[in-house]
């Protein structure tokens, strides 16, 4: 597991990342509770993932910030990264974010990829 803990901050939400090998649901849904074992993560306000199986199989939840698990997908997509799950994490801040939060999702997955 390799984890990105202080992406980015906007207007007081705050991002990390995380990601690690996962070749089924039930692997990714252990990825999840392993991340939540650390009690930051846990009382996160979501903890959005995606994976991309190399069957091509496509598995996402938004936990709540719809439509960030699809931006997520799609950039596993791009990168053709299979059997891989990314998680982005955020803890809300106060301020809605509007759109914005789209472009910090991508943000945090791009940071992922580079190191990962």
């Amino acid at each position: 597991m390799k984890i990105i803990p202080n992406v980015l901050t906007d207007k007081g939400s705050k991002y990390a990342v995380s990601g690690g090998t996962a070749t089924s649901r039930d692997a990714a849904n252990d990825f999840i509770k392993q991340l939540k074992r650390n009690k930051k993560f846990a009382k996160a306000t979501h903890n959005t993932w995606a994976l991309l199986l190399a069957d091509g199989t496509q598995i996402k939840n938004d936990d709540g910030e719809g439509g960030a698990g699809a931006i997520i997908l799609r950039m596993l997509e791009t990168a053709d990264l299979r059997d891989h799950i990314i998680v982005v994490t955020r803890w809300y801040g106060g301020t809605h974010l509007g759109g914005d939060r789209f472009r910090h999702v991508k943000t945090c997955v791009d940071a992922y990829l580079e190191v990962k």
